[in-house]
């Protein structure tokens, strides 16, 4: 079974408003020792990351990493793949509904989705997303890739932005973005590894125009200039993401540009690290030496408190659109919502008082101008 945002098994937008509050707020709280239990299913890399967030961010971020992480062993490691799926999905449908099961991972993730008021489409992409790659799902253009990408990496750039309490447009799609970028990162990262498991995210359309063999390559991964020039070509795609992804940081709760700042920092470098190492990602792993990773770090959070929101407000790469429409819709309930009027009244005020600091100074330089 395939979930897709717009399938008919999926919750709605308004099904999930019409939860009765006390259903989807009064929900188990995990103990201390279940939540130690989720952070050891995530990575060291993970850990280290989430170090830089405020507590208050930390601790649904590592609940929602670690039900991705369990998701995808499910799909990818399970011998029924649609199985699994229809078994997540089941889960879902129960986390949705406020009674999940006992599972930690089910119990943490529905305390996260009804606090921040994250949409079923989101999670059903994400499974979608492992149902590829179980699938072994062929890609031949840089958009096909970024398709994937949304759904495996672009929703969880999502749900981070929902977390942090952010979750204007403009803001979702510069993080769902930011998604993107570090999973283009992944894959030419990855490529010789990707491959001996017989798996290959590069655009194939790409591989023939460079002239290679997809299938020769397949069976005997080795590298080659051509090869490394597609690497490239992802990498400058890329780039250019993690570009549109740095007007979102402004966006973001002071308390976490700097986490959000260093993320993108370390994983760029890797990129940059690739092709000092001449592209050749298919005899060994390209790695950001912790020295570098310190620096970035350190330079990180004086640009992250200092970030500006210019071209916060672009249009959404076409791949993530939907992933930013369902945010956009989904309703919130009733203890964000009088969080969000109180938020609007408080800009709506800023803004004002900006203004009159202008026409002061509009007046003031009026005057100069008089004889």
């Amino acid at each position: 079974m395939s979930a897709t945002p717009d399938s008919p098994g999926s919750a709605t937008p308004a099904a999930d408003a019409a939860r009765p509050a006390a259903v989807l707020l009064n929900l188990p709280t995990l103990d201390a020792q279940a939540r130690r239990a989720l952070m050891r299913g995530g990575s060291k890399t993970f850990f280290a990351a989430s170090l830089l967030l405020p507590p208050r961010v930390r601790e649904p971020a590592t609940a929602l990493y670690a039900y991705c992480r369990l998701a995808d062993d499910a799909v990818d490691l399970g011998s029924d793949p649609h199985a699994a799926m229809r078994d997540l999905s089941a889960r879902l449908d129960a986390i949705y509904e406020g009674r999940p099961g006992p599972e930690d991972a089910d119990r943490a993730l529905a305390q996260v989705v009804h606090r921040f008021a994250v949409p079923r489409a989101l999670l059903d992409a994400l499974l979608d997303g492992f149902l590829w790659d179980a699938q072994g799902r062929r890609y031949e253009t840089l958009s096909q890739v970024l398709d994937y990408s949304a759904r495996v990496a672009g929703t969880v750039g999502a749900m981070m932005a929902l977390v942090m309490e952010t979750r204007t447009p403009q803001a979702v799609a510069r993080a769902c973005e930011l998604g993107l970028a570090m999973q283009l990162t992944n894959i030419a990262r990855d490529v010789g590894e990707d491959a001996r498991n017989g798996r290959l995210y590069l655009p194939r359309q790409w591989m023939a125009e460079a002239g290679l063999d997809v299938d020769a390559f397949l069976r005997a991964p080795v590298f080659s200039p051509a090869l490394g020039a597609v690497v490239q070509r992802l990498l400058q795609a890329a780039d250019r993401l993690y570009l549109r992804a740095e007007a979102g940081i402004a966006e973001l709760p002071l308390d976490c540009r700097p986490a959000i700042q260093s993320a993108r920092r370390v994983y760029a470098e890797i990129g940059h690290q690739l092709v000092r190492e001449g592209l050749d990602s298919v005899s060994h792993r390209a790695v950001v030496s912790r020295g570098r990773k310190l620096a970035l770090l350190a330079a990180s959070t004086g640009a992250a408190l200092m970030a500006v929101p210019a071209g916060a407000d672009a249009e959404p790469q076409t791949e993530i659109a939907f992933l930013v429409d369902a945010v956009d819709r989904c309703p919130l309930p009733p203890h964000l919502a009088r969080r969000r009027s109180l938020d609007d009244r408080m800009e709506w005020a800023s803004r004002v008082h900006e203004r009159l600091l202008e026409l002061e100074h509009e007046r003031a330089m009026a005057r100069q101008k008089k004889p």
